[in-house]
């Protein structure tokens, strides 16, 4: 039995499922795709691979301290200091088809945050088209939301919405580890400064505030002085904690249309187009969809109906 959980990058062109892993457990090991390196900020998707490569590429080989299944669940404990107990949940979704999801006991209490995200749409847009910068990887893809996604460079922000070809409200996406990472590097002033730019911007932060003041390898203080001078340097652009990557996407929603709304009551969009029309979704970002939901479909070829019929039942 190997015994060791490894992570290599995974050979598959185009795949929205970039890491193979192979969890320790078993005569070969279990072998999974996934789309993270560990569930950090929330669930990470993972499919069944068809098998480990014979030269993969090393991400990261971690010894393991124990591999358990118990019944639908693998527990994974990792002989290393941080980020080492997680679990795989193995269960069925529409369809019967599998799905698998790698947690850990932090972001499975995220998942659940009490609290159902609304169906209605932002300020009354229907078809709200929003940009995501061609740089941002793992993008959201606002599925619960009636919202569709392009890709183009932005020039601040990972997400935006557009008047005409003019960026006219972005927001910026931080994790928790990336939004320390930027305060302590000095960084966020130049991000700050460029979304400061624009009519309308705004940084969401997929955590708690509290979640600051139990950080263990930089001091809490540093944190908070550095957010309190970002706030008082730039007013206008607001760093908003949201607790759990939904519900910064279902915020990010909000506020974007909301900043276009304005746009057009001030008259910055002509009445007779008061809003730009949604452009219809690509095969590219179906079949990201139906990965990140369990359906089997090709990366080339055409899209069974039952995955098309589904994307248009969520975006409803």
């Amino acid at each position: 039995m190997p015994d060791d959980f490894l992570i290599a990058r995974n050979p598959e062109e185009g795949t929205t499922l970039p890491y193979l892993l192979r969890i320790p457990l078993g005569s070969e090991g279990i072998v999974l795709k996934a789309r993270d390196t560990w569930p950090r900020t929330g669930k990470v998707y993972c499919h069944r691979a068809v098998g480990w490569p014979r030269e993969p590429d090393i991400v990261e080989r971690v010894p393991t301290r124990s591999c358990v299944r118990r019944g639908a669940s693998i527990d994974l404990v990792l002989d290393r200091g941080r980020e080492n107990r997680s679990q795989f949940v193995l269960t069925r979704i529409r369809g019967g088809r599998e799905a698998i999801f790698w947690q850990t006991a932090r972001t499975a209490k995220q998942a659940r945050p009490a609290v159902a995200l609304p169906t209605a749409r932002a300020s009354g847009l229907a078809g709200l088209q929003i940009v995501v910068d061609s740089h941002e990887r793992y993008a959201w893809t606002f599925e619960h939301q009636q919202a569709t996604t392009t890709r183009r460079a932005l020039r601040a922000g990972d997400y935006g919405v557009l008047v005409g070809e003019e960026l006219w409200a972005a927001v910026e996406r931080k994790s928790l580890p990336d939004l320390v990472s930027t305060l302590t590097s000095g960084r966020m002033r130049y991000a700050l400064a460029d979304l400061a730019s624009l009519p309308a911007a705004a940084v969401v932060v997929e955590d708690r505030y509290s979640a600051v003041f139990k950080l263990d390898r930089v001091r809490p203080s540093v944190v908070a002085d550095a957010l309190g001078e970002c706030h008082a340097r730039f007013p206008s652009v607001p760093i908003v904690f949201c607790e759990t990557r939904a519900l910064a996407q279902e915020w990010t929603y909000r506020f974007l249309g909301a900043a276009l709304r304005h746009a057009a009551e001030s008259g910055h969009v002509a009445e007779t187009d008061p809003l730009p029309a949604a452009s219809p979704p690509s095969p590219a970002e179906i079949r990201a969809w139906a990965a990140e939901h369990g359906y089997a479909v090709s990366s080339r070829g055409r899209i069974p109906t039952a995955v098309l019929q589904a994307f248009e039942r969520r975006s409803g």
